[in-house]
């Protein structure tokens, strides 16, 4: 089954979706830097905030395959 294509307030609500996941996982790359320099912080917080990152990242290039859908398909 093939989907309809998007409108423009579709196109601009999954853009603004995606520029807002962008901001979320580059601010808990930065948090997770900071984070991983330090010994003494909590492995298990730092494990969360790791699987956060790759969840927003699969999140992410969804939201980009529907703004930008494969064309050899």
């Amino acid at each position: 089954m093939t989907e309809l294509p998007l409108t423009e307030e579709e196109k601009a609500q999954i853009a603004g979706r995606l520029h807002e996941l962008e901001m979320e996982h580059h601010d808990l790359d930065d948090v997770i830097l900071r984070l991983a320099a330090d010994r003494a912080q909590d492995q298990l917080q730092l494990q969360r905030l790791k699987k956060r990152k790759l969840l927003l990242k699969d999140q992410i290039a969804k939201l980009r395959t529907r703004l930008i859908p494969d064309l050899t398909a």
